[in-house]
């Protein structure tokens, strides 16, 4: 372990970000009432160019008169190539109530995108007196992003979960898919004459964990395109959940149960998890820093893997 031990995420539940686009005022009540565990209000790309003031104005005001429990709120601002991008902030951040929790921002390329908002951010609070500081979450979708993602990891203390956008990645790396997520029909390998596909995403996504788990980010998986795939989706956040992302979006309600049962340990997991810590709590009674459990070596490290399995299930019943 290095002398700088990784800083631990902001600890709350992150199973599924639910998106709904600020035009659209009929569905927050429904978002609020949902079972997701974040509530992502656009401001960007499901809103066109001429309804941005409107979907903007209905935001700061369902910040306030909605009834959002105690889900963490957050909106996603326009990406700062836009002439949109400051408005939001400013507007937002003077003119909603302190329940908004973190703003989103869009096609972060590298620590100064970070710098430039947190900028903004910072001079807003402290003008207006804000007490409650705006935390930040960003969404990777260049080849830039990709390639600066641990500067913009470390880029701010404000920062608290980062996305993969997988759309706006691919078309930005020059991929030949129109997919958002999953699996890609060209994208496999031949072994005896069979086709074996694999996940484009993988890469990135592992990268996106790293830069997360050494600065202290929640690492968070993307949108998955076709809602009518349930399986699909399912697959995805599995293979995320197992690289060690703690959720996944949702662009569909139907998405929101699918996200909450991958990414909540199940009772058989938290159960082996608690019998592993017994096992090695007996072992270092006796001495030994390891022990065998239903036939297999388990270690220190092995406390740490069953520790955070434990730790998430406590945070999310309570």
């Amino acid at each position: 372990m290095s002398f700088r031990l990784q800083p631990a995420p902001v600890a709350r539940p992150n199973r599924c970000q639910l998106f709904g686009p600020g035009s659209n005022t009929k569905l927050f009540e429904k978002m609020a009432a949902s079972a997701a565990d974040v509530i992502n209000l656009d401001l960007e790309d499901s809103v066109s160019p001429g309804d941005k003031d409107m979907a903007r104005a209905n935001v700061i005001q369902a910040i306030s008169d909605v009834d959002w429990g105690s889900k963490t709120l957050s909106v996603r601002i326009n990406g700062l190539d836009t002439p949109w991008w400051y408005r939001d902030v400013v507007d937002l951040l003077e003119q909603a109530g302190d329940r908004l929790d973190q703003i989103m921002i869009p096609k972060v390329g590298n620590a100064s995108d970070i710098y430039a908002v947190d900028a903004l951010v910072t001079a807003i609070e402290t003008a207006k007196g804000r007490q409650k500081p705006i935390g930040f979450e960003v969404i990777i979708e260049s080849a830039a992003g990709i390639a600066h993602v641990e500067e913009i990891a470390a880029a701010s203390p404000r920062m608290q979960a980062m996305s993969l956008g997988a759309a706006d990645f691919a078309a930005s790396m020059g991929m030949a898919t129109t997919g958002i997520g999953g699996t890609q029909e060209n994208y496999y390998m031949l072994h005896g004459g069979q086709k074996h596909w694999s996940d484009p995403w993988h890469w990135a996504q592992a990268a996106i964990v790293a830069a997360c788990r050494t600065h202290g980010v929640l690492p968070v998986d993307g949108p998955f395109g076709d809602f009518s795939d349930d399986e699909g989706y399912i697959a995805q956040a599995r293979r995320s959940a197992t690289l060690g992302m703690v959720g996944k979006w949702a662009i569909h309600p139907k998405q929101i149960a699918l996200a909450n049962q991958v990414f909540t340990p199940s009772d058989e997991a938290v159960a082996e998890a608690r019998e592993i810590l017994a096992a090695m709590e007996e072992a270092k009674a006796r001495g030994e820093g390891a022990t065998v459990y239903k036939g297999r070596l388990v270690d220190i490290a092995s406390i740490k893997q069953a520790e955070v399995i434990v730790r998430q299930s406590e945070m999310i019943a309570g």
